[in-house]
């Protein structure tokens, strides 16, 4: 079998750093990771630093990589503020240049260039604007808003005109795994909002507010979903959602959290943890020298933006139920790809791995 190149863009991120394991268990794969850091602990897999805002420097590396034939584009630009800037413009036209600065020289080198996985979500159905239909599906008419998902996506299917290359287009939930200093990952944010209670004595209370039904996606999952989809003639020039398979609402599922970093689940006690946990960044620094971590000391290299997808996720400071945030994940089943998790498993499968790399104090 003629060995295959998959090129993945945001290597250290959330989606793209997972791919990189999963890529790089398979064999007949040959893995190249693209960050501006370079993760650690992955063998099999080569990393190249770039700046994907630079097109000069692009230009110059992606225009050399005439054997890739597969393109995973995990790399997002997010601005301070998260929610807010889901919204602004310029946010939207550098994701845009991001993907045009690595894909334009690519696919004039890559002449055996076989497929590209693009990562969405669900705010491509409005989901951070207001209610959206239950479940949302693929088929539904694009949700008429500014978004940097559509620019991406146009500038995919132009790319694509008189091509043999075929894309696939994901659309996952909340993504969990093990990335630090991302934007999108509550699992450090739960952990040090948990770590910081349990030295100070105090149980695990919920910060949020009413009741959020959610969908996750584990990380690991999601990677062998684009593995999949990779050489899947089912999943060529599709849009697909994905999600583990079940639903769960935080104030549900916060006992197993609890119990998953060893503490007992104290009342609920609202709290904004962007504006609460960055006055505890010496308590957190004190916790990594206590256990000895692995974990940035500094907090904000640590969890990156993510104490505000918390808020958000934990409904802090709303007054009535959000509406529920549900998508179909029935095409993806259809199109064969099986995989699935139950949530519950998956929340402390990230606990425990974290506990295992240092980067949590133990159980």
């Amino acid at each position: 079998m003629a060995k295959k190149k998959v090129l993945i863009a945001g290597a250290s991120g959330l989606v793209g750093s997972a791919a990189v394991r999963q890529f790089a268990q398979l064999p007949d794969w040959e893995v190249v990771g693209v960050s501006r850091r370079t993760p650690t602990g992955i063998d099999r897999a080569t990393f190249v630093s770039v700046d994907l805002t630079n097109q000069r420097q692009c230009a110059e590396v992606f225009s050399r990589m005439t054997d890739v034939t597969h393109v995973v584009y995990a790399a997002v630009n997010e601005k301070p503020g998260l929610e807010a800037g889901w919204k602004d413009r310029d946010q939207m036209r550098l994701n845009l240049a991001m993907l045009e600065n690595l894909f334009g020289p690519l696919e004039a080198a890559a002449t055996g260039l076989q497929h590209v996985s693009l990562l969405q979500g669900t705010k491509a159905y409005g989901a951070h604007i207001g209610r959206i239909a239950l479940p949302a599906r693929e088929r539904a008419p694009r949700h008429q808003h500014e978004n940097f998902y559509w620019l991406q996506e146009d500038y995919l299917r132009a790319q694509q005109h008189g091509m043999q290359w075929q894309w696939t287009i994901w659309r996952p939930q909340l993504v969990f795994g093990d990335a630090i200093g991302s934007n999108l990952n509550v699992v450090p944010a739960i952990g040090v909002y948990a770590a910081v209670r349990r030295e100070a004595g105090l149980p695990l209370s919920f910060p949020g507010g009413p009741s959020f039904v959610f969908e996750a996606i584990d990380s690991d999952l999601m990677a062998e979903a684009m593995a999949w989809a990779a050489t899947a003639p089912t999943a060529g020039n599709e849009i697909f959602n994905i999600t583990n398979g079940d639903v769960f609402a935080w104030s549900e599922v916060w006992p197993v959290i609890a119990a998953a970093v060893g503490m007992k689940v104290g009342p609920p006690q609202p709290m904004s943890l962007v504006e609460e946990m960055p006055k505890h960044a010496a308590e957190w620094a004190a916790i990594v020298r206590k256990y000895q971590l692995r974990a940035p000391a500094d907090l904000q290299a640590f969890v990156g933006a993510s104490f505000g997808l918390a808020d958000f996720c934990f409904a802090y400071g709303v007054d009535h139920a959000p509406p529920p945030i549900l998508v179909s994940t029935i095409k993806l089943r259809k199109a064969g790809f099986p995989g699935c998790i139950d949530t519950e498993d998956m929340l402390r499968k990230w606990f425990k791995r974290f506990q295992d790399l240092r980067l949590l104090p133990p159980r």
